[in-house]
């Protein structure tokens, strides 16, 4: 049987529950033991596919098409494993659930209720995800106290007392602030937020204590007598020169000792050497390179999460400090691109949606094409090398992508009317057709020209497997035209055209893709990898 690890939040939000949850769920991974991961989201989204990235942050997709919470990727890169739909799940689904089963007749005439429809079908959701793993490590999102979050709470309470639950174990994240004016450490903040999830009916087994400054031992020891909680049960958890460090800073401080007593778990002696090594190298690189990153979400950065985390991964590989130039599309739309793009050793042009900066984006693709700057597109950054090639190369007068022009006269980029889906079923896809859920979404193969950069990158591999999230498709009726200039697609899938390079260009290349989900600190990205280490080599 499963044992589950449940990680909870207080006082506010974005203390690191996700960080706390992966880097438990590395060390214990470490330890040998077969780790799952499960995000719950209380919102009333059925997924966060449709929300704006700057109100949520970035829309991570999973190897079998879902669109999760951006904390199913810091589990991925930090346990370097692939995890499934089962792994996120929202109120929205347990609701449509439950409903969907009461219309079909499934209660059986029964008063639908929180207690026990509900909170059963959470309890359901998360052994679902705990199949086949000995210990699940569940991150609630939210804050205790939330109205949304109190169902999911009862649920993690009563799988206490489940018999088909071989032990559980609750890990509270909590901010301990400092009040510079008095020079004090505060701990009546988590004080109260422990009493909120007794009143619940939850006992927090260890106190992952969030602070800017050290905890004395005496601070430790009244904080622990005050939340019923041994004194080795209080961890640190201090602001990090990089997230990779606090699976490190959590093993200095014995984290697994009380886990493993209290799970039964034996003796955890996690192997971390490697990965210290490329902490080290993230911490203190030897080399330096400058990469011009052309956004439009960049009041939120954490819209681009993967994309940025995995520039840190190939710089750890690569020992070099990866400087991200972070450049407005729409900016460069005002300013041209040689103004903003001019200090940069390569050019990453990211994903989107909407047409809002993308004239910006072209003008940044014709700057790496022409002055032979190392350049990687990503989803719309690589269908916005065929506009701006199709404009500057081939003088085709209003080329455009049918996203941002319904009227185009060469649509580059269309929308077609069905495709095989990420199950292998065919999916239909018109301009009506709802936001959620119509988008091309999961892993697909690719198939690889010889001698082809993107081939390179993968050491030679025929057909690789990359994650997909987007509606248009690249229109092969222009392919023979764009390859005779120059511009020669490298990559397909099932037909469709993935990957473009140019000849010529030193390191130019599109991908329908995004690499960026499958990037993990001790497996890189071969694509970005490439990207990266042709920047460093720039001329």
């Amino acid at each position: 049987m499963t044992k589950y690890i449940f990680v909870t939040g207080g006082v506010l939000s974005s203390l690191g529950k996700g960080i706390t949850a992966a880097s438990v769920g590395t060390l214990l991974k470490h330890s040998n033991k077969k780790i799952g991961m499960l995000k719950i989201d209380p919102y009333i989204n059925v997924d966060p596919g449709t929300m704006s990235p700057l109100e949520h942050g970035e829309v991570f997709v999973t190897e079998d098409g879902a669109e999760t919470d951006l904390d199913i990727g810091n589990y991925e890169r930090f346990l370097d494993t692939a995890y499934l739909k089962t792994s996120n799940f929202t109120t929205g689904q347990v609701y449509s659930s439950v409903i969907e089963r009461e219309r079909a007749g499934g209660y059986l005439g029964q008063t639908i209720q929180v207690i026990p429809h509900i909170v059963g079908e959470i309890v359901n959701r998360i052994k679902q995800a705990g199949e086949g793993h000995d210990i699940l490590v569940v991150e609630l999102g939210g804050t205790v106290g939330d109205i949304e979050g109190l169902p999911f709470m009862e649920a993690i309470r009563q799988m206490k007392h489940d018999d088909d639950v071989a032990g559980t174990y609750f890990i509270h994240v909590t901010l301990i602030p400092y009040i510079k004016a008095a020079g004090e450490l505060k701990s009546k903040p988590t004080q109260h937020s422990v009493q909120e999830l007794r009143r619940i009916g939850i006992t927090p087994q260890m106190i992952i204590a969030r602070s800017e400054n050290g905890l004395p031992k005496t601070f430790k020891k009244k904080l622990a007598m005050s939340c019923d909680v041994h004194p080795d049960c209080v961890i640190e958890a201090l602001d990090a020169k990089t997230i990779y460090d606090i699976p490190v800073t959590f093993l200095r401080q014995n984290i697994l000792k009380p886990i493993a007593k209290e799970l039964d778990l034996g003796d955890l002696n996690p192997d971390m050497e490697k990965w210290d090594t490329l902490v080290k190298k993230i911490v203190q690189p030897k080399n330096k390179t400058v990469v011009g990153f052309v956004g439009k979400y960049l009041e939120l950065k954490e819209a681009y999460k993967s994309l940025t985390e995995s520039l840190i991964h190939c710089g750890a590989h690569l020992d070099t400090r990866v400087e991200i130039a972070w450049i407005d599309s729409e900016e460069i739309e005002e300013k041209g691109a040689e103004a903003l793009l001019a200090d940069c050793d390569s050019v990453l042009v990211a994903g989107g949606f909407g047409s809002r900066g993308v004239e910006g984006k072209i003008l940044a693709i014709e700057y790496a094409r022409v002055n032979r700057v190392p350049y990687l597109g990503i989803c719309l950054g690589m269908q916005l090398t065929l506009v701006e090639y199709a404009r500057n190369v081939l003088g085709l007068e209003g080329a455009n992508s049918v996203e941002f022009d319904e009227n185009t006269p060469h649509p580059m980029i269309y929308l077609i009317d069905n495709f095989l889906d990420q199950s292998g079923g065919m999916q239909l896809r018109t301009h009506t057709s709802p936001m959620g859920g119509t988008l091309r979404l999961g892993e697909y193969p690719c198939d690889t020209k010889d001698g082809s950069i993107i081939q390179k990158a993968y050491s030679g591999a025929k057909t690789i497997y990359e994650r997909h999230r987007h509606r248009y498709e690249a229109n092969p009726a222009y392919r023979e035209a764009l390859e005779k200039a120059g511009m020669v697609v490298t990559g397909e899938s099932n037909g469709l055209i993935e990957t473009v390079e140019i000849k010529g260009h030193p390191w130019f290349l599109g991908v329908q893709f995004h690499p960026e989900f499958t990037s993990r600190l001790q497996t890189p990205n071969p694509s970005i990898l490439a990207f990266v280490e042709a920047s460093l080599n720039a001329e």
